[in-house]
C-alpha cells in the first residue's frame, strides 16, 4: 500500500478536494478525503495524466521505449500511436518491432494498423512494403492493435473504393475506431466521409473545418506538432465542444519533444482562459473513451496511473508521473528503468531496415532549363504542411537569374531507396533559402525515400550519397564540413536516448541555419514536400504532382 496526498482533481465529478490516493499493487484502492497537514512546501495537485491522441513515434527518431522516458517527464501517460512511417518501410514487420519495443516501457501505447501503406500507391510513389486488405483484416483481429490508422485516401472513401471500404469494414467488424485525414473537407463531403465510419480528424486547420468535422459526428484532434501548428486557430473548440476535442502532436521533432509535449498545449489553453475541466476533458479523458482504453481517470479500481503538478496555472510543472502503481518520473530524482538490460537486448545491433540505393552522380540530377519553358515550383512555408504551386514561364534560369531573389529557387531531389537502379526525380522548390550547401534525409513522408535540397549539384550529391552510405539518416553539407545523424532503424530512428538524439538534432539544425535556411523545423518541412495527399504540389520518387487536383505534372 502507498498513499499519495495532495489536492485531488476529480475529472469525473469535476471537483477539487484535499485527500489521498491509496495504491494497492497497480490499482487505486481508495480515493480518500482528508485534511492535508501544514507543511513548508505546498501540496501538489493530483490528476489523470495527459494523452497524445495521434502521434507517429518515428518522427521523434526514438524507438518507443526511449520515447516513453521523455514522454513521462512531461506528464504524458499514454499515446495513440500510428506506426504508419515504419509500416511504409517494413510493413507488418515494422509494426511488430514498434509493439515489441513499447512493451519494454512502463507506459501506455495503443498501436494502430496503418490504413494507407502506401499512402497513395499505383504509379505515384514507391514504398518499401504494402499493407493490403488481407494484412489489415489480420491486424484488426489482433488484441494488440487498437484502431485503424488515419484514412488519408479520403478520395477513395468518397468514391467508394473497394479496397478502402474493405479496410474500413475490417475495423468495424472488430469494433475498432477509424482515424481520419481529410484536409480541407467540409460540407456534404465531410458528412459522407464521417458516415463511412471515420471518427476523428487531426488535419483541420480552420474553424470552419473543425466545426464541420464535429457537425459530422467526428472528433477534432487539435494538433500542435513541430511543422503543423493548429492550436491557435482551433482552440475555441475546447469550450464550444469539449467532448469532441482531443490533443495531439502528430509529428514532433526530438528537440521540440524534450522541451514539452501535451503539457504545453494544456498550458496554452489555461492561459487562454478555457475551463480547467474542458481542458482536462480534451487532454486526459476523451482519448480513453474514444479508443476504449482503461488507462486510469483517478477513480477507485482504475489503474494507479496519474501525475502530480505544482499548480493549476499556465506555468505548472510536472513533479511526478505514476504508471500502474509505480513512479516512473520524479522532478527531483533520477529513477532507474525497470528493463535497462532487456531494452539493450531488444535493440541489439541487428537493426531492421530496407535500404538498397546506390550512390549517384551530378549527371543523375541534371535539370536542363531554358527561356520559354514553363516550370512548376513548390513554394514551402515555415510551420505549414501546405505548399503553394507557382507556375512560371521562364525568362532565364530560375536557379540563377529568375525574377525571384537570389538563391531562393533551388533543386529538390527525391531518390528511391528501395529499388536498385532507380533514377532520381528533380524538381524546384522555394522557401528554404539555402545559400551554399545542401541538406538531405531518409525521413520523407510517407514512403521515406531520400529527399535533398541544396544550392548546387555538388552539395546535393554529397548529401544524398552520405545518406546511402549510412543506410538512412539526416545530413547537412556546408563548404567546410559535413554533419549527420545516422538513423539505422528503418532509416527513421536511432538506437540512442532521447536527449542525445535531441542534442544532435539541435546541432544539425544549427548547421542548416549556417547554410542559410531559417525554418524552425527544416527537416520535417522538407520531409512533407514528398507527401502527395497534402495540397497543392508535392514531389515523390516518381513524379512531380499537382496534389490539389491529384494529377501528374511530370
Amino acid at each position: 500500500m502507498e498513499n499519495i496526498k495532495g489536492h485531488i482533481v476529480d475529472v469525473v465529478r469535476r471537483e477539487i478536494f484535499d485527500g489521498e490516493v491509496v495504491i494497492n499493487d497497480e490499482k487505486i484502492a481508495e480515493v480518500r478525503r482528508c485534511t492535508l497537514p501544514e507543511r513548508e512546501k505546498p501540496w501538489p495537485y493530483i490528476l489523470p495524466g495527459f494523452i497524445d491522441a495521434h502521434v507517429h513515434i518515428e518522427s521523434s527518431m526514438m524507438v518507443p521505449h526511449k520515447f516513453a522516458r521523455i514522454a513521462v517527464s512531461h506528464g504524458t501517460i499514454g499515446v495513440i500511436a500510428d506506426p504508419h512511417e515504419i509500416g511504409n518501410v517494413l510493413g507488418v514487420e515494422g509494426i511488430n518491432y514498434m509493439i515489441r519495443s513499447g512493451r519494454e516501457a512502463r507506459f501506455n501505447f495503443l498501436f494502430g494498423a496503418p490504413s494507407c501503406v502506401p499512402a497513395v500507391g499505383g504509379d505515384i510513389e514507391t514504398c518499401g512494403r504494402e499493407i493490403g486488405v488481407k494484412e489489415t483484416q489480420e491486424l484488426m483481429a489482433r488484441e494488440d492493435i487498437g484502431f485503424l490508422g488515419e484514412m488519408m485516401n479520403y478520395v477513395g472513401v468518397l468514391n467508394n473504393d473497394e479496397e478502402v471500404l474493405a479496410k474500413i469494414k475490417a475495423a468495424q467488424d472488430n469494433g475498432k475506431p477509424i482515424d481520419g485525414h481529410a484536409p480541407g473537407l467540409t460540407g456534404q463531403q465531410r458528412y459522407q466521409y464521417g458516415a463511412a465510419g471515420i471518427s476523428t480528424d487531426h488535419e483541420c486547420s480552420t474553424l470552419e473545418e473543425g466545426r464541420s468535422c464535429i457537425n459530422a459526428g467526428m472528433k477534432v484532434i487539435i494538433r500542435e506538432g513541430s511543422a503543423a501548428k493548429d492550436y491557435k486557430i482551433l482552440h475555441p473548440l475546447i469550450s464550444e465542444s469539449p467532448n469532441m476535442v482531443m490533443f495531439c502532436t502528430d509529428d514532433c521533432h526530438p528537440d521540440d519533444f524534450v522541451r514539452g509535449h501535451i503539457n504545453t498545449i494544456v498550458k496554452r489553453a489555461l492561459a487562454d482562459g478555457h475551463s480547467i475541466w474542458n481542458i482536462l476533458q480534451a487532454a486526459c479523458v476523451n482519448a480513453q473513451k474514444h479508443y476504449k482504453c482503461n488507462w486510469g481517470l483517478l477513480q477507485v479500481d482504475d489503474p494507479a496511473t496519474f501525475i502530480t503538478i505544482d499548480a493549476l496555472t499556465p506555468h505548472f510543472r510536472v513533479e511526478s508521473t505514476w504508471i500502474r502503481g509505480k513512479e516512473v518520473f520524479n522532478y527531483n530524482a533520477s529513477l532507474p528503468s525497470d528493463n535497462t538490460n532487456r531494452e539493450d537486448m531488444i535493440l541489439g545491433d541487428n537493426f531492421p531496415n530496407n535500404f538498397v540505393a546506390s550512390p549517384i552522380t551530378k549527371a543523375d540530377i541534371d535539370l536542363s532549363l531554358k527561356p520559354g519553358d514553363t516550370v512548376h515550383v513548390i513554394h514551402a512555408s515555415d510551420g505549414s504542411l501546405l505548399t503553394d504551386h507557382d507556375e512560371v514561364v521562364l525568362t532565364g534560369n530560375p536557379l540563377f537569374d529568375s525574377h525571384y531573389p537570389w538563391t531562393e529557387v533551388q533543386k529538390i531531389v527525391v531518390y528511391n531507396r528501395y529499388l536498385p537502379g532507380a533514377k532520381p526525380i528533380v524538381g524546384l522548390v522555394r522557401g528554404f533559402g539555402i545559400k551554399k550547401g545542401a541538406m538531405a534525409g531518409s525521413v520523407a513522408h510517407d514512403c521515406h525515400n531520400i529527399v535533398a535540397i541544396g544550392s548546387d549539384d555538388e552539395y546535393i550529391v554529397k548529401a544524398i550519397n552520405r545518406i546511402v552510405e549510412m543506410h538512412g539518416g539526416q545530413v547537412v553539407v556546408s563548404p567546410e564540413e559535413m554533419m549527420d545523424i545516422p538513423l539505422p532503424i528503418g532509416g527513421l530512428m536511432a538506437p540512442m536516448g532521447g536527449h542525445e538524439i535531441a542534442f544532435r538534432t539541435l546541432c544539425i539544425q544549427e548547421k542548416v541555419k549556417e547554410i542559410g535556411c531559417t525554418m524552425k523545423s527544416p527537416f520535417i518541412t522538407m520531409a512533407f514536400m514528398c507527401l502527395p495527399v497534402i495540397p497543392d504540389i508535392k514531389i515523390t520518387d516518381r513524379h512531380l504532382m499537382d496534389t490539389k487536383n491529384f494529377k501528374v505534372i511530370y
